[in-house]
């Protein structure tokens, strides 16, 4: 596992990372203007809602999947992978917290150990963790502008539903829907933080997407669509940019509900779930520049 991120999947899926662009703190439920109006972000008691029923539906699936079961979204992986990795992103953040540094040495040897056991033990200290600090506490985070518990809060809410869908898709289940709320979150912090953040302090993750597309004066652009909210994402390399609303100039628009927009970003979705207008093969590139940060 990479120090920096400390959490997220290893191939193919996510790393721990998030806070709304700007730091716009979402406590008191900020605005972020959308394509069709403006949507509401959450505040950290629905994150942890939601992490609290995303974790129980991972460990129902990864139970009735069995630990041998293969991880169709996560190749490579059997289901004692998945849960020993969430593990793992569940202690590696609570003993960021405590120690508001990174914990040296990691990961710890949890050889021999049963992985649901683990698993449950892990999220009773995570959740202890939070519930006995104030989300802006302070605590150590790879996004240097936001080093508070609320980033903890909000990222390992989106680590556990998109691992969740991975429990379910072994488990041979159809994956419960992501509340609406949750995906448009999920879609933000994915390119805001994932892809533009990742962008400028992490290129090196960027170099491995060689068929580069967008030019260097910024002037390609796509267009991103979840519901009511868009963001326009602009590939100058060797940097993204992510910025709020839709752009009429866009050589791409790709439109999905939030759940599945949410999935697709990730790697969890089909292209058939997703609808481009304009050049299909930007939608390509975009799934490409965000598998090589995540």
């Amino acid at each position: 596992m990479r120090t920096r991120a400390g959490g997220g999947a290893s191939p193919p899926g996510p790393v721990g990372r998030g806070t709304w662009a700007d730091d716009a703190r979402a406590e008191n439920g900020q605005k972020m203007s959308g394509l069709r109006g403006s949507y509401v972000s959450m505040e950290n008691s629905r994150f942890l809602k939601c992490l609290a029923a995303d974790y129980d539906l991972l460990r129902e699936a990864a139970a009735a999947a069995g630990p041998g079961a293969a991880v169709p979204s996560c190749p490579g992986w059997i289901v004692t992978d998945l849960v020993g990795h969430v593990a793992e992103v569940y202690l590696h953040k609570t003993a960021a917290m405590r120690l508001n540094d990174w914990p040296s040495p990691w990961p710890p040897d949890l050889s021999g150990e049963e992985p649901l056991a683990v698993l449950g033990g892990a999220y009773a200290g995570l959740t202890a963790e939070f519930a006995g600090r104030q989300p802006g506490s302070p605590a150590r985070t790879w996004h240097e502008p936001d080093q508070t518990v609320s980033f903890w809060i909000r990222r390992m809410a989106q680590e556990t539903v998109i691992h969740r869908i991975d429990a379910q898709l072994a488990a041979g289940v159809p994956p419960a829907p992501v509340p609406e709320d949750l995906a448009v979150d999920g879609v933000d912090e994915v390119l805001r933080l994932f892809l533009a953040y990742g962008s400028q302090v992490w290129p090196e993750e960027f170099a491995q997407v060689e068929d580069h597309l967008a030019t260097a004066d910024g002037k390609d652009r796509i267009t991103v669509i979840a519901g009511q909210a868009a963001w326009t994402v602009r590939p100058s390399p060797p940097q993204v940019i992510v910025d709020g609303g839709a752009d009429d100039g866009a050589v791409a628009v790709i439109d999905a509900a939030p759940d599945a927009m949410l999935r697709w970003l990730w790697g969890r979705a089909a292209d058939g779930e997703i609808v481009v207008t304009g050049d299909a093969s930007w939608a390509g590139y975009l799934r490409r520049l965000l598998a090589a940060v995540t």
